[in-house]
């Protein structure tokens, strides 16, 4: 078949025409909010392009990307070997999805990806996070055959009914009950496993090796008890490892920094798909599979409808490859060890503050009360008006007066999130520490548009009340 013009379409012409739309288009036909969030705090810029871990605007100017997609971006921004392998299946015009052949991409990923996973077996393919997560709670009831699932405070396994069902987080979950009857303990809490477990009906503990939100570490030791503990009682360990796995914390898991750690079920996804085609991926054991896929007649049982696409398949294939070829895990651990050594020596310089956490490219900053009268006061107008402002207005001027996106990391927190893209060397560290400590100086001199900002933000909060 030869390559036809397309008729009555022209993507380049479109964009050229309305592009200058983008943000009424949103407001008025998808989710208004966004637009009116953005305006507020100066985030509504117009980005040209994009290529690794930067972005450009129409006059040139480079930005840094500290954000990563929230953590899809793995490899940058159109990376070279992955834009290729799309290229390449498109045009291979293979018989994608005819949902009754084995192709071979698949089996080929799942492969390629099990190889990183020895004690696990076999691969689900879906399109996203929050399904594979979904695939897991399912699996996990069936194997069982027992209803309930535990999961931590203050997680985030994504937002669909299932897996909003172990969503820590009460801003999620207000108004979209009834949900499932699971059940929350702390990060860390043995006692509290235990506790549950001895009920008898529990399928699962679902667990972040360390939490998106607020980036919290798993207590040394707990996967490892939680794992003995849950074979004791014949339930199942599963990780959620979709934004930290497939290197961002310096190992190709997080889980892995703990010697012993075996799931029984490993959801991932986010970087997986190389920024362009969704993608996500349960892991599990072989036992697992076989008892929820028992007979021809539940074939499909569970499947997705897109899943296993060639576009995926390929663009997986490609992540993969680049991870190795380019040693990105190790690169993932150098770049975060120093980026977290920097930050860390500024602990004591700053009083607002408080501390600096995470593994490999996942970093956590907390800001907390200071200790100064003047810097006091205005701590508690920010805190009455509502937490978290403190830590937006060290992300806007990050982005307005130093061109570097991040993200506070979660509502109501006082914490900055810090996952770039898993590229970054020595120069991105270098120019976030500068124009960090740049922030924390205007912070700490007690006036200047960072607290004019201050002050917007809380009219804003008390209006949105």
């Amino acid at each position: 078949m030869t390559d036809v013009a397309p008729q009555g379409f022209d993507l380049a012409k479109l964009l050229a025409e309305r592009g200058d739309e983008r943000y009424a288009l949103h407001a008025r036909h998808l989710n208004h909010q966004l637009p009116r969030m953005l305006h507020t705090i100066g985030f509504d810029k117009v980005y040209e392009r994009a290529e690794g871990a930067y972005f450009w605007d129409a006059e040139g100017n480079d930005y840094l990307d500290m954000l990563a997609g929230f953590g899809v971006m793995g490899l940058g921004r159109h990376h070279p070997v992955v834009r290729r392998a799309l290229h390449d299946v498109l045009d291979a015009q293979l018989a994608d999805l005819t949902r009754f052949d084995c192709q071979p991409l698949p089996g080929l990923l799942a492969e390629k990806l099990l190889t990183h996973s020895p004690h696990l077996d076999r691969v689900f393919f879906g399109n996203s996070g929050t399904e594979a997560v979904e695939t897991a709670l399912k699996f996990a009831r069936f194997a069982t055959g027992r209803p309930r699932i535990l999961y931590c405070a203050h997680a985030f396994h994504g937002l669909t009914t299932g897996s909003l069902s172990v969503n820590g987080e009460a801003g999620f979950r207000d108004g979209f009950a009834p949900l499932l009857p699971d059940t929350a303990i702390a990060l860390g809490d043995l006692d509290a496993l235990e506790r549950e477990l001895k009920r008898g009906d529990v399928a699962g503990f679902v667990v972040e090796p360390i939490q998106g939100k607020g980036v919290h570490d798993a207590p040394p030791g707990f996967l490892r008890a939680a794992q003995d503990l849950l074979r004791r009682h014949k339930a199942l360990l599963i990780v959620d490892e979709v934004q930290t796995g497939l290197g961002r914390t310096g190992d190709f898991y997080a889980y892995q920094h703990e010697e012993g750690v075996e799931p029984d079920l490993l959801c991932v996804a986010k970087a997986l798909s190389g920024g362009y085609v969704p993608v996500g991926a349960t892991l599990g054991k072989d036992w697992i599979f076989k008892r929820v896929y028992s007979s021809m007649d539940r074939v499909l049982v569970h499947s997705a409808s897109f899943g296993s696409n060639a576009q995926a398949m390929a663009a997986g294939l490609a992540v993969l490859t680049v991870m190795e070829d380019q040693e990105i895990v190790a690169n993932a651990r150098r770049s975060g060890d120093l980026l977290r050594e920097r930050l860390t020596a500024l602990v004591d310089r700053y009083e607002l503050l408080h501390d600096v956490r995470g593994r490999g490219l996942m970093i956590g900053i907390e800001f907390g009360r200071p200790s100064s009268l003047k810097l006091r006061s205005r701590w508690t107008m920010l805190q009455a008006a509502r937490k978290g402002l403190f830590a937006q207005m060290v992300v806007v001027p990050l982005l307005q007066k130093h061109r570097i996106l991040t993200q506070v990391s979660g509502d109501h927190l006082e914490v900055i999130k810090l996952i770039p893209p898993l590229i970054v060397g020595e120069a991105e560290v270098e120019r976030f520490v500068a124009a960090f400590t740049a922030v924390m100086d205007d912070a700490h001199s007690g006036g200047g548009l960072m607290w004019d900002f201050g002050r917007t933000l809380v009219k804003q909060a008390v209006a949105n009340r």
